[in-house]
């Protein structure tokens, strides 16, 4: 007799963002015409960069030619590839191989993916607010969540507590959703506790670009003892513009043994065994990233949307709300204003001011009575969405 997965029933009944779509689906259908200023999920809408689209141009045109033509990739990343990333991490001073690099379709599956590699009786912590795909996915697996409050007490910061230990600890630096950072000093605390107690660190760096502060690391292998403790999962959408091409990395460093088991040979055979390789097109395409070219074209992406960072704070600074984040990060993270709940606060901007953000109970407990806003939007539509944001404080301040 089949039995499906039972530990699916203690998912909540939708995902965080179907749920603010349906919301936004209902009002664009009861005010056809309406222009919506979405400010909500993580969506990049820059284009691609010039490098980017001249090296995805060029593998289309080599898989037109007998001589040039690629069919499967290797799984686990293209050799000038796995190179390339791996010389961009030893430019920033952290010693990397080749072969401790792994390509993937992006983060959020590779975050998913490397739960393979750990026994359901492993415990996740996950420090909340938190990416809501983390509990999901430890959720599906049948996986025990330890929950580690984080929030303006400790700048949503919170620091190893030996009453919360797991085997598998979730650090998101920069944080989506509150764009905290963690310094040398914090993450160094973080690395010590991990190999103190066996467990290993899946670092999400996927908004590492956006970091402006010199003593912020922007990878964990900057911290001494990361490479027997950690792993790193990183991704072009946010960086480069890849969120509807795809294309993420990880590293897994070969000093990474647990019970005499490498991760990065477990890793290899997870890979070889469950997929086919990352498309030579996309590949291609994302080594221009790496380039020196490419980093200008990064580095000139990433200023657009700090500048509507500085927008969106700007008004939030005028109105007297507090906020989080916008410096490090590509998010913003307000304190409801007018005592309101996060849901409260998402149906008062949409029918008042049609701005569309992301309720931060979403994010679990310790986000109530917040509000995420992205600074991904167009620079027009965050100036809009920004003037008509400080005309509704205003308004309501008089």
């Amino acid at each position: 007799m089949l039995i499906p997965k039972r530990s699916y029933a203690g998912l909540k009944d939708s995902y965080l963002f179907y749920n603010i779509a349906q919301k936004v689906n209902a009002y664009a259908k009861e005010n056809p015409g309406c222009k919506l200023y979405r400010l909500g999920v993580g969506d990049v809408t820059q284009p691609l960069s010039p490098s980017v689209i001249a090296a995805l141009r060029e593998g289309v045109e080599d898989q037109s030619k007998a001589e040039t033509f690629h069919g499967y990739m290797p799984e686990c990343g293209a050799p000038f590839l796995r190179a390339e990333i791996a010389k961009f991490y030893r430019a920033r001073g952290v010693d990397i191989a080749d072969d401790e690099v792994f390509c993937s379709g992006g983060a959020s599956d590779e975050l998913g993916d490397l739960l393979d590699l750990f026994e359901t009786q492993n415990r996740a912590l996950v420090i909340e607010p938190a990416y809501p795909a983390y509990v999901d996915a430890n959720i599906m697996a049948g996986r025990e969540i330890v929950h580690l409050e984080a929030g303006e007490y400790n700048d949503f910061l919170p620091l190893p507590d030996e009453n919360k230990v797991a085997e598998i600890i979730y650090i998101c630096s920069p944080s989506n959703p509150t764009g905290a950072v963690y310094d040398r000093e914090k993450l160094k605390k973080w690395v010590d506790f991990a190999n103190e107690h066996g467990a290993v660190i899946l670092f999400d760096a996927a908004y590492e670009a956006f970091i402006e502060e010199k003593d912020v690391p922007h990878s964990i292998f900057e911290i001494d003892g990361a490479k027997t403790c950690a792993i790193e999962i990183c991704s072009l959408s946010k960086t480069a513009g890849f969120t509807g091409t795809r294309f993420g990395y990880t590293v897994i460093p070969k000093a990474l043994i647990r019970e005499g088991m490498s991760f990065n040979d477990m890793w290899v055979r997870n890979r070889t065994t469950k997929t086919n390789g990352i498309s030579y097109i996309i590949q291609k395409g994302a080594s221009a990233v790496f380039t020196p070219q490419g980093r200008e074209e990064v580095a000139r992406l990433i200023a657009v949307y700090k500048k509507n960072a500085q927008t969106l704070m700007k008004v939030f600074e005028e109105a007297g709300i507090k906020y989080f984040g916008g410096k490090n990060a590509p998010y913003i993270w307000i304190k409801c204003p007018y005592g309101m709940t996060g849901w409260e606060f998402f149906d008062y901007l949409l029918h008042k001011v049609q701005v569309v953000g992301t309720p931060g109970e979403g994010f679990g407990k310790c986000g109530e009575g917040y509000f995420r806003f992205s600074t991904f939007a167009s620079p027009s539509d965050t100036e809009a969405a920004a003037k008509k944001l400080s005309e509704l404080f205003c308004e309501r301040q008089k």
